[in-house]
């Protein structure tokens, strides 16, 4: 790396790279050769997490610079929004989910990675995949879980009961209790339609979607879809919340099952204990059959904004974060599915409940790549379906109007 290079040379040593010196690495003076100031973006549930690993960070590199690294709370998903509005006073280092990856990299923001055969070689082929454009690699794979299935308390349901839908909804109703699942998110909404044979997806402009859930014939079609939904949301232990609400219901002990990720481990861990289940999404009744819910797959990647004033010490803090021993301190603090292979391969993954159901439902999964105008239109439908029930809606409207604006040019 030239910076890195420039600033050994300047301390007098000429007869060691960067790579691999790590704190042999030390200035012929004792003296640190420069100052080198960073900012990192990721999720507020990180901020311990990234703070021990800058903290490493500066252990590891401290003889090469005098290091100011400063965290800054930005949610993955709104990060790309946040970067494109200001990208030169954006973070150096930030934490993205990877649906954003091809408009950061379009607009510049990313550009390819240094050092891609080593990250290939490290990683799981569906985190390369999904941080990569047209099999070029822009980000470095920090997880391999972005992605959602199912949650249960094992004090009320047999890993039979979960297998349905139906089943679930009846065991909660006879105990009073709730199933939850979020309707105001087109992400999980498309659990319904992945299964079916109906599809969505992005064209090859890379903005604008193609989909097909309006389809009248078939085995399923999308009419047969929004029954089922009518059928799910009439029932009086169905209840559709977010994260949140989630966490809340499981903690005041009215939700005993629901539909999330990873990043709810932790906290189902500490309300339920030795009564988590987690499984792969259920089967739901639809047009007569057990239709297997589907769900969007995908992998929290890192990147290194092009702009950066220090890109060559961006590029190792990103390195840095995504290496194996800190994908396995992200499990072990986080709980989020390493994508690193050997971190995955660790005993303590491979036995946890959480990660055997990311695998389980990645055989249901596909990787999320649509343009913008998917994600109001079917929240605009499941909504009127939750709030209403309306009965004798012309249901092939609502979905010709919705595929409609999902497809708009």
């Amino acid at each position: 790396m030239r910076k890195v290079l420039c600033a050994l040379l300047s301390a007098g040593l000429t007869a060691m790279c960067l790579t691999g010196c790590g704190n042999e690495a030390v200035a012929a003076s004792g003296s640190v050769s420069e100052a080198v100031s960073l900012t990192v973006w990721g999720a507020e549930e990180d901020r311990e997490l990234l703070s021990e690993i800058t903290d490493s960070f500066r252990t590891e590199y401290g003889s090469l610079a005098d290091f100011n690294i400063t965290f800054k709370a930005q949610s993955e998903s709104g990060c790309k929004d946040a970067l494109l509005d200001d990208p030169q006073n954006g973070a150096d280092v930030f934490a993205f989910a990877d649906d954003q990856l091809g408009s950061l990299a379009a607009a510049g923001v990313l550009m390819p990675i240094e050092n891609p055969e080593q990250v290939r070689a490290e990683n799981l082929s569906s985190a390369v995949t999904a941080a990569s454009v047209n099999d070029v690699l822009y980000a470095y794979p920090v997880t391999s879980d972005n992605g959602y299935f199912l949650y249960y308390n094992k004090s009320y349901f047999t890993e039979k009961d979960v297998q349905s839908l139906d089943a679930i909804l009846n065991i909660a109703d006879r105990r009073g209790k709730y199933f939850t699942m979020d309707w105001s998110s087109a992400w999980y909404v498309y659990s319904f339609f992945g299964g079916t044979g109906m599809t969505v997806g992005l064209n090859e402009d890379g903005v604008t979607n193609y989909c097909t859930w309006n389809r009248t014939d078939g085995d399923i079609n999308g009419v047969d879809v929004l029954e089922a939904m009518n059928a799910v949301s009439g029932h009086r232990s169905f209840l559709s919340s977010n994260d949140s609400g989630f966490l809340e219901g499981a903690e005041n002990g009215s939700v005993i099952a629901g539909i999330s990720g990873a990043w709810s481990s932790g906290k189902l861990t500490e309300l339920w204990g030795d009564d988590l289940g987690a499984a792969k999404l259920p089967t739901y009744t639809c047009g007569g059959k057990q239709v297997q819910m589907a769900s969007f797959s995908g992998s929290k990647l890192i990147g290194v904004n092009a702009y950066s004033s220090e890109r060559d010490w961006a590029e190792k803090l990103a390195e840095w974060i995504t290496n194996e021993k800190n994908q396995a301190l992200r499990f072990e603090m986080r709980g989020q599915i390493p994508s690193n292979i050997n971190a995955a391969k660790a005993d303590s993954v491979r036995n946890s409940t959480v990660a055997a159901a990311v695998m389980a439902q990645a055989e249901y999964s596909q990787l999320q790549r649509v343009g913008e105008r998917f994600w109001d239109p079917p929240v605009e439908v499941a909504m009127c379906i939750y709030a209403d029930n309306p009965p004798g809606a012309d249901y092939q409207r609502m979905l010709d109007v919705m595929v409609n604006k999902m497809t708009a040019k």
